[in-house]
């Protein structure tokens, strides 16, 4: 059985395989947010994150928005990244180093591959935007059930800088390199991937 990622599957101009339009799904990270009375409290992170990835063609398949809790993080995201019509997924607040920042450890504990290079290359282009508070980003990257996973901060500029220097342009070659295995095979399934 084949899936509405493979009819989306082709090449680039290198042969090698990309995902184009990409279907993503965005993780909120805040309690405040969380916990606010408002129906649908505001999220400027998250917000930025759909606005980059939709301007370059697109889809935002999910939005959620979780607390700062480790359990409530992990379960967001292992949601996702199991689902056939997610093939990159994106968390925004937590990776900080205040004691409630626990996104990239939630995060990285579903990571079957690390890309650490996305942190490096975060960090580095933080350094130019705010200095010697750039070693405090703890942004990370990784694969889990075949998808692309990128742990950001809050800020709607980190958002930004990431997902518009980093992500979005490579964001539809790792998700093609990713899944090249499943070509014309059933999906990711939560049984397939286990605790």
């Amino acid at each position: 059985m084949t899936t509405d990622r493979d009819d989306r599957r082709s090449t680039d101009d290198h042969g090698h395989d990309v995902i184009d339009p990409l279907y993503v799904g965005i993780v909120t990270v805040s309690s405040s947010r969380a916990q606010a009375d408002e129906a649908d409290p505001d999220d400027p992170g998250g917000d930025t994150i759909q606005e980059c990835f939709e301007d370059a063609g697109h889809e935002v398949q999910e939005r959620l928005l979780v607390r700062d809790d480790y359990s409530a993080i992990r379960t967001a995201v292992r949601g996702l990244v199991a689902r056939p019509d997610i093939d990159v997924v994106l968390t925004t607040g937590g990776t900080g180093v205040t004691a409630d920042d626990v996104s990239p450890e939630a995060t990285a504990s579903l990571f079957e591959r690390d890309l650490p290079g996305f942190g490096e290359l975060f960090r580095m282009l933080s350094w130019e935007e705010v200095g010697t508070r750039a070693m405090a980003s703890r942004a990370r990257a990784g694969i889990a059930v075949d998808t692309p996973v990128f742990c950001l901060p809050g800020s709607t500029s980190a958002c930004e800088t990431a997902c518009e220097e980093l992500i979005v342009p490579e964001a539809p070659h790792l998700a093609g390199l990713a899944t090249r295995h499943r070509t014309g095979t059933n999906d990711q399934t939560l049984a397939d991937y286990g605790e």
